[in-house]
């Protein structure tokens, strides 16, 4: 679990941070008091005293060397004691005299030593740590706080260590013994078999089922189907595995996913069976996940083919219809020539003025009207029996449910499903229709009037199909044992559960519970921003007026005025800034925040060579750079076997995101971050990226790819920093993916303000968001044109703002708001207490129609919301001018990233969304290294200015970006010599600034 030299390590004083040196090196009078009692007790003794009695507090033991203790920490002591802090040196050179001061020090503070019930007690704490995580180090980590929060003096790291052994093979035990009912002999036999190569796909069942499609094709939802239907035969979807912790269940999934056949194999069936079983029920959600979504992409791609088919006749039917236009302009200028007889109107159409040949001709050319929706289902229907190819066995693999308004749409899948089981082409006469929405009834019509039994049965059976996608996007319609698609009802917090934590959030979010006092002070703040918005407008010549017709006009903000004392700063600092390779740079940034440490092995192992720092740098390199593990393994001479190795077992999300909150935290520490934001803002975009190969993330998309591509979604502080990325189909709305980083924020970062685009605005944000007690701030796109709202009556309105009541066009239904009001506090409490996941039920809820009184409900709000907003922002051009520059700040880590990512013209290779997220997260760890890099140089140059008597103001320092990569070779040799590296800083740590070139 740990080498010689950890545990070593263990054993002394770590390095101390300033919040724990003065938290835990302040002694206070009665301290003071024990320590020196004014009799017997020399210098050093006191000193040393002192020492054992912090440290206790602080680790939860006294090393044996007291002597080493942090310097800053001795001379702070010894400041408070009077004495010199030389003295340290000199004490505890008798053995008796330590573990004397150390007695004393525990009873003062009331410690004790570890005993047999202390152990036991450790033990039952650690089992229970060890059902959840299985790394050493964190069950290590855990000990020694429970230690500490019993007031028990640690043991000796070995010992620590016995205990953390005992408790995972204990835990690995009794997730063998809970489960133990579900290990029958058939089940053994099942489980061995999937490590078997199997002759029909020829590969193991193992590998086949951990394959995931790249392509949204019949064959692709046949194969997920096939996969579906062998878990079903092994009872993977009746499995019940809630005996154990979901982190437990997890982290065996995730083993079992990494582990080879031959690896399982060896190991033994205590820890094998385990975790077999907890994969087959993980990929037995998962794949039913895969075969809906593979349903909708499939479906949707061939309905959007269609409406480029529809939109390409149109544009030649149009064409064809220009003679008779021209025709129907000369006839109507006949027609409406008041100087004409009536008499003569039909005369000189036929004859000279028209004629006959051209009537005869457009008569002979007229095309069929069109139908409501302009052709697109007849469109669609030209793809029908490529849809044939799959939907059956959709409909017959998946069951679907749902609640009353989708009880006729359900009838007819039913009906569908066992049209196709039996082959019969006619519809049954009573079959429902109530679910076709009214641009294609008209086709239905039509085909019954025809008595066109063929007509009828595709028209009918399309429109089943997309009433069925529409249904699982909104979440009218649900998939039993689906993760993706469960029941909504599933996304909330239960009745019970609400009623227990309603005021606990309504507390945290700063809402009332009471609708009335919700919806009075909602109305105090629109009234508040309407009037100094009237008060804006009433000027009449600023940038926010009214024009002649009392429409809104917007002038758009100029470019932010830089000042030039800041370009210039910014140019100095550049050239004093030192250079460094990329390699150097993350080996220095390790040394200070230790980010590398975060890597740990999925398996749970703990110990660690001495070049896996080297092996990690690497591998995130190679993804970052988008060199890939090949390029990389001869670019830097270490093996392809071991970079690979490395970046399955050490590189995932979960480490990527723990190393990433390291240098955020070490970010937020430097002297110079707080001159460029408070940290309270923050913003998203999406940055598209090229993509070479096949991948159902992958999407075409003529603005931004030559030919398909994707989106990373990503959350930056107006500190420069970025902690949150998402993959995201390019296609899809951004709006979706807004909250999930916020809510799920690990950092010590407190937003409380967000800004994003128009493409990360929708009604259903700003009612969550305002419900959550976060403030949404975009930057709209013709902000003019949407449609504000009021909550009274339009007279009032207009007697109350007399320039802006004509603006409110629509009247708020706050009945609807206030019946709804403890369902919307609900919803937004489930997410605030991580209970659903921000992007499904936004998605859904800005999907659902109407008729979803919920979702109504929030949109009206979200309309409310929305209109003070504006009111603000039209109001208040520094509010405009924040927005502005925060966004700015992600374009400029934008363009960074595009600097990093240089290998191959930046296509994503990766095929599959794990691959894609694990490369997105190792460039914005390294595009975060770079970023914190430079702001501490910065910092440092900064210092040196001020020291030689240079005024630098805050003001100035602020339009300064870290995201600068001028200093930095991406390119080159790479050569991973930790050592070599860090024997070149000085002995401050730092590489030594330039001196800048005064000549000229």
């Amino acid at each position: 679990m740990f080498t010689d030299v950890e545990l070593e390590r263990l054993r002394r004083f770590p390095e101390i941070g300033r919040e724990e040196l003065f938290r835990f090196f302040t002694l206070a009078p009665a301290d003071v008091a024990f320590v020196d009692p004014g009799r017997g007790r020399g210098a050093a003794d006191r000193l040393g005293l002192a020492v054992a009695v912090c440290s206790l507090s602080w680790l939860g033991f006294v090393p044996d060397e007291v002597a080493s203790a942090p310097q800053a920490a001795v001379v702070r002591l010894a400041e408070q004691l009077r004495v010199d802090p030389a003295v340290i040196g000199s004490y505890g050179r008798r053995a008796k005299t330590r573990t004397e001061h150390l007695r004393l020090a525990a009873q003062y503070l009331g410690w004790r030593p570890p005993t047999t019930l202390e152990i036991k007690e450790l033990d039952e704490f650690l089992l229970a740590r060890a059902m959840e995580h299985d790394s050493p180090t964190l069950l290590f980590r855990l000990a020694c706080e429970f230690l500490i929060s019993a007031r028990v003096i640690r043991p000796g790291p070995v010992t620590v260590v016995k205990r953390v052994a005992h408790a995972r093979e204990v835990a690995r035990q009794e997730t063998f013994d809970r489960l133990a009912h579900e290990f029958t002999d058939a089940r053994r036999v099942g489980l061995d078999g999937l490590l078997v190569v199997d002759s029909e796909i020829g590969m193991t069942r193992l590998r086949w089922l951990g394959k995931g499609p790249v392509e949204a094709s019949p064959a692709a939802v046949k194969a997920e189907i096939a996969k579906l239907e062998f878990l079903r035969g092994m009872d993977a979807h009746a499995l019940d595995l809630s005996v154990l912790p979901a982190e437990r269940r997890r982290f065996l999934a995730t083993v079992g996913r990494r582990l080879t056949a031959q690896a399982l194999e060896r190991r033994e069936p205590e820890r094998r069976y385990p975790i077999l079983l907890t994969l087959l029920a993980q990929s037995a959600t998962e794949v039913l996940d895969e075969v809906v979504a593979l349903f909708d992409q499939a479906l949707s791609a061939r309905e959007s083919k269609a409406a480029h088919r529809m939109r390409d006749y149109l544009a030649e039917r149009a064409k064809s219809g220009e003679d008779r236009q021209e025709l129907l302009d000369a006839i109507l200028a006949i027609v409406a020539d008041p100087a004409v007889p009536d008499g003569d109107v039909g005369g000189l159409i036929r004859g000279e003025r028209v004629g006959w040949d051209r009537l005869r001709s457009a008569q002979s050319s007229a095309l069929p009207p069109l139908p409501r929706d302009h052709g697109h289902l007849a469109a669609l229907d030209g793809s029908y029996g490529y849809l044939r190819q799959f939907t059956p066995n959709v409909l017959d693999a998946v069951t679907f449910a749902g609640g009353t308004a989708a009880a006729e749409l359900l009838e007819a899948v039913a009906i569908l499903r066992e049209l196709n089981a039996t082959g019969a082409r006619k519809v049954p006469d009573d079959a429902p229709s109530g679910f076709v929405p009214a641009r294609f009834r008209g086709y239905l019509d039509t085909a019954a009037a025809n008595r066109s039994a063929t007509a009828y049965r595709h028209y009918w059976e399309l429109c089943v199909l997309l009433a069925l996608r529409d249904g699982l996007r909104t979440g009218d319609v649900f998939v039993p044992g689906s993760r993706r698609y469960s029941d909504p009802a599933a996304y909330l917090l239960t009745e019970d559960k609400w009623a227990d934590q309603r005021a606990e959030f309504c507390r945290l979010v700063g809402k009332p519970s009471d609708a009335a006092t919700g919806l009075a002070e909602a109305e105090d703040e629109l009234h508040t921003a309407l009037g100094k918005l009237e008060t804006t407008l009433a000027h009449g010549d600023g940038p926010v007026r009214l024009d002649d017709d009392g429409d809104l006009v917007i002038s758009p903000l100029t470019a932010e005025d830089i000042p030039a004392e800041a370009r210039a700063l910014k140019a100095e600092l550049t050239e004093m800034l030192p250079f460094a390779p990329i390699v150097s740079l993350l080996i220095e940034m390790d040394k200070r925040t230790g980010f590398l440490d975060c890597f740990t092995h999925a398996g749970g192992k703990q110990a660690r060579t001495r070049e896996l720092k080297r092996n990690l740098i690497a591998v995130l390199l190679a993804q970052s750079t988008n060199l890939g593990l090949t390029r990389m393994a001869d670019a830097c001479g270490i093996s392809y076997d071991i970079l690979a190795w490395t970046a399955e077992w050490y590189v995932r999300e979960e480490t990527l995101r723990a190393a990433n909150l390291a240098l955020i935290g070490y970010h937020q520490r430097l002297p110079l971050t707080p001159v460029f934001g408070t940290g309270t803002l923050s913003s998203s975009d999406g940055q598209r990226f090229p993509t070479r190969g096949k991948s159902v993330t992958a999407r075409a998309l003529s603005r931004y790819f030559a030919h398909e591509g994707l989106s990373t979604y990503t959350h930056v502080t107006d500190q420069h920093t970025t902690y949150g990325t998402k993959i995201i189909v390019a296609t899809k709305r951004e709006a979706h993916y807004v909250l999930d980083e916020i809510l799920g924020n690990a950092t010590d970062i407190p937003i409380t303000e967000h800004a994003t685009d128009t493409h990360g605005v929708t009604l259903v944000n700003f009612g969550l968001f305002d419900l959550l007690g976060l403030q949404l701030s975009p930057r709209i796109r013709d902000l003019g044109k949407i449609t504000l709202y009021r909550t009274g009556a339009k007279a009032a309105a207009e007697t109350a703002f007399p320039l802006t009541g004509p603006l409110l066009a629509r009247k708020l239904n706050t009945d609807l708001i206030a019946e709804h009001w403890d369902d919307l506090l609900r919803l937004a409490g489930s997410l605030k207490f991580g209970h659903a996941t921000a992007s499904l039920l936004v998605g859904k809820l800005s999907a659902s129609g109407r008729q979803n009184a919920l979702a109504a409900a929030l949109k009206e709000y979200g309309a409310l919301r929305r209109t003070v907003y504006t009111a603000r922002y039209l109001s208040d051009p520094a509010y405009r001018r924040k927005i502005s520059r925060q966004l700015n700040k992600g374009e400029s880590l934008h363009a960074l990233k595009r600097d990093l990512l240089y290998a191959h013209e930046g296509m994503i290779r990766a095929r599959h969304l794990e691959g894609q997220t694990e490369q997105a997260w190792c460039l914005t760890l390294v595009t975060n290294a770079v970023v914190t890099w430079t702001t501490e140089y910065y910092g440092l140059a900064v210092e040196q200015m001020r020291a030689a008597g240079r005024r630098i103001d805050d003001e100035v320092l602020a339009h300064i970006s870290p995201a600068h990569s001028e200093n930095i070779n991406f390119f080159g040799a790479i050569e991973v010599d930790i050592d070599g590296e860090l024997a070149q800083l000085s002995p401050t740590g730092y590489r030594p600034l330039r001196v800048r070139d005064t000549l000229f």
